[in-house]
């Protein structure tokens, strides 16, 4: 039988290919808050049962780190000082544990772009620690603020109810004094600054004015507020101080008027919101603590 040049070719192409090596396959990146996969470590892994019926797995590394694994993607958190539990965070994670009542009680959140939009809240975990039956670390490294938390869980924005209790002025200052009153049926905690939001009559936020965390007499927060127990109808209090003054040094002849204030408490994401009209000059507004009580420590000092 004779063959043609195309019959040879094809053959010869076919026995070329056979002993060809196969061809590699191109790694997939991870999924996940980081392209980096961390380095292994030999610490147990703590599982952590979530509401929604998935599972958080958290290995504590050392006493300032925490690997979270959760939905196939995996990042180490850094330790960050805190009113009470531990907490720790990263650049799209943040994860918040507290021991009460026989159990670790702890959030998954995504951390958001800038303090005002705060952390998103993506599952709510428990495991339980009486009697030594979960392994890993209890979170309690150095570092913590040494305030011990309130009885209660997290007070939440649906049993909230806030409104303004009276307000002070002079020199160009403003002050105003609000309440955050539980309205539900069990008694919750609250601890730290509220997250403040201005909005505008079309209920638009107003970019151009920052919230300063102040303590009562004025100057920059430092240290730890301290945890306040609401028992149901129970109120906590905060004050809210800013200028009418226009700051002409900035160019500024006109102030923005707000027409609601909208506040988060500590690691929530539920607002409560006020009718509230004022109108804060200088592009800043700022808040004290959440305390027990409607008296300040100190007089006020209010400032552009």
């Amino acid at each position: 039988m004779r063959h043609g040049p195309l019959t040879l070719l094809t053959a010869a192409a076919l026995v070329l290919t056979a002993c060809s090596p196969p061809e590699e396959e191109t790694p997939v990146a991870p999924v996940g808050p980081s392209a980096t996969q961390p380095a292994p470590s030999t610490e147990p892994v703590v599982g952590y049962a979530c509401e929604s019926g998935q599972t958080v797995n958290v290995q504590y590394i050392d006493e300032a780190t925490a690997r979270i694994s959760y939905k196939g993607a995996t990042a180490d958190l850094r330790l960050t000082p805190s009113g009470s539990g531990a907490r720790y965070s990263g650049a799209e994670w943040e994860w918040w544990s507290a021991s009460r009542d026989g159990q670790e009680q702890s959030t998954l959140g995504r951390v958001g772009p800038n303090p005002e939009v705060g952390v998103t809240i993506l599952e709510r975990c428990t495991r339980p620690t009486a009697g030594g039956s979960a392994p890993g670390p209890q979170p309690t490294g150095p570092g913590l603020p040494g305030a011990a938390p309130a009885a209660g869980a997290p007070c939440r924005g649906p049993q909230l109810q806030l409104a303004a209790e009276g307000s002070d002025a002079g020199a160009g200052n403003r002050e105003t004094i609000f309440s955050l009153r539980n309205v539900g049926t069990q008694a919750c905690t609250l601890q730290g600054h509220v997250v403040l939001t201005l909005q505008d009559t079309q209920g638009n936020t107003l970019p151009a004015v920052r919230t300063d965390r102040i303590d009562a007499g004025g100057g920059p927060f430092s240290g730890t507020a301290a945890p306040v127990s609401l028992e149901p109808q129970g109120k906590a209090f905060f004050r809210m101080r800013w200028n009418v003054v226009p700051n002409e040094a900035a160019g500024q002849r006109t102030c923005p008027t707000a027409a609601r204030v909208s506040v988060t408490t500590p690691g929530d994401t539920s607002p409560t919101s006020l009718r509230q009209t004022f109108t804060p000059c200088g592009g800043r507004v700022s808040i004290t603590p959440l305390r027990a009580t409607q008296a300040p420590d100190i007089t006020p000092q209010v400032g552009p």
